[in-house]
């Protein structure tokens, strides 16, 4: 009579380890793969956020400066031209009265202050009326690039901006630069929105 053993063994220890530290390293790895999506996925959208929202106040800037006129008390249309700052008039609202508005990058912040005109007789207070608004944070411009540029009448689309300090009188075109970058140890690369407007009123032709 023949006797047959069943090999009632199942895995053995070894095996087990061994089965055990595949899953450890493949659960690992789509860990890491999901990580790596997600992240780009996030960067993604941040720079699109930041782009989007770099565009729009490049664009308000742009259509404000175009209409900057003499303002309410017959001051000319430029007040300040320099690298990080711009003051100009230009009727913003509704009503009939020049605002002063003052761009300036502050702590890489873009802010905007509107004064408007108040008091008898008609001036501009800006120590007690200034009202700031922060427009755009991450602004890494830095020093050796200037967020406002100025050209005069003779600018055709390739010449280069006027060094300070500027001659109001002679500025026809303003430019604006903002280099955004909000995570730098994120993004790929900075961000850069740019355009150039001419102020209607001081056109030569």
């Amino acid at each position: 009579m023949k006797l047959f053993c069943q090999d009632k063994r199942g895995l053995t220890l070894i095996e087990l380890l061994v089965s055990i530290g595949i899953f450890v390293l493949v659960s690992a790895a789509l860990a890491s793969i999901l990580s790596v999506v997600f992240q780009a996925r996030t960067i993604i959208w941040e720079q699109l956020s930041t782009q989007k929202e770099g565009r729009q106040i490049v664009q308000d800037f742009t259509n404000e400066l175009r209409s900057a006129t003499a303002s309410s008390i017959g001051a000319y249309s430029l007040e300040s031209a320099q690298n990080d700052e711009i003051i100009f008039y230009s009727n913003i609202d509704s009503d009939s009265w020049r605002e002063r508005i003052r761009y300036f990058l502050s702590d890489g912040i873009l802010q905007k202050g509107i004064t408007k005109p108040s008091g008898t007789p008609l001036g501009y207070s800006t120590s007690t009326d200034e009202v700031i608004t922060e427009m755009i944070h991450d602004v890494i411009n830095g020093t050796t690039t200037p967020v406002f540029y100025y050209y005069d009448e003779n600018y055709t689309g390739s010449e280069n901006p006027m060094t300070l300090p500027i001659v109001l009188s002679e500025v026809r075109v303003v430019g604006i630069k903002l280099i955004l970058e909000e995570n730098p140890r994120m993004s790929p690369a900075p961000l850069q929105v740019e355009t150039k407007a001419q102020i209607r009123n001081l056109k030569s032709n």
